[in-house]
Formats: C-alpha cells, structure tokens, sequence
C-alpha cells in the first residue's frame, strides 16, 4: 500500500506517530475487507476553510465538514495493468477533527485515526445513507478501531 500525503495547512502538526497510526489504520481497513495491500491512497490534510471550499464545490454543502472521501474503484472494470491501483483520495480538515475530539472528549489522534477509518470505508464503497448501512459502517469501523487498540478516550 503506498499512501500519498499532501499536508496543506500549518496550524496542527502531523507527527510521525500520527502518521504511523494512518498507515496501521488503511492496511488494518484493507485487510478487513479483503483487499489486497496493492492500493494507492491519496491523503490531504487541510483547515476548515478549505474543506469548507471541497465540500461546497463537491457536494453543494456550504459549510465545513471533517472529512470528505473520493472512491476511485467502482463496479466498472478497466484493462489496465498498474503497479498500484488508486483506491482514492481522502481529505481531512485538521482544525475540526482537533475541534471533534474536543467536543467527544478523546485525543486528537483517536478522531484523525477514526475519520481515517470511516473514509477508508466510503472508499471501499460502503456509506451511511440508511439507518441499515449507518450500522454496518460503524460497525467495521469499531472493530478495526478495536483491532488496534485505538479506544475511544
């Protein structure tokens, strides 16, 4: 798995173990569904005010959000060989996670490992769309938060 990492803000810093975190959280992800390690993923982190910009001009939400996710595979298949396949893009707003684990009362790196998780999962194809489907999310997303050990608090 190669996970690409663009940070553009400068207000939160991402430590190394942050980033280890990352990485044990999308391979832990992978493997759970039964994906192979052979993807790419491409990660962003930004401010509030640029996931304010994504979120209005990807999905006509005006305001900001925590995350946004853009699956790349899909039910269409392609003949194209590649070393990795790109399994998508995820984009976090540093500042609100910061703000999340403020407000749920867990560490900073508990909120960024979880909103890895669940975008991991959105570009897996799954979503929350449903009270049905919002169960199944949160139901992988706990038990490789659980995996891990990454608790709660």
């Amino acid at each position: 798995m190669q996970l690409i990492m663009d940070n553009r803000q400068d207000k939160i810093e991402v430590s190394d173990a942050l980033m280890n975190t990352i990485n044990n959280v999308t391979k832990e992800c992978l493997k759970y569904e039964g994906f192979d390690e052979d993807y790419e993923i491409s990660l962003s982190f930004v401010d509030n005010n640029e996931i304010h910009e994504l979120n209005k001009l990807y999905r006509g939400i005006d305001r900001e959000t925590d995350v946004l996710s853009f699956p790349l595979i899909g039910d269409d298949e392609f003949d194209i060989e590649l070393e990795e396949k790109a399994l998508g893009d995820i984009v976090i707003s540093m500042e609100k996670a910061l703000e999340q684990s403020q407000e749920y009362n867990h560490s900073y790196e508990r909120e960024v490992a979880f909103l890895v998780c669940h975008s991991m999962f959105h570009l897996m194809g799954y979503d929350h769309d449903t009270e049905e489907n919002t169960k199944i999310m949160r139901s992988k997303e706990e038990a490789v938060l659980v995996k891990l050990g990454i608790a709660r608090i």
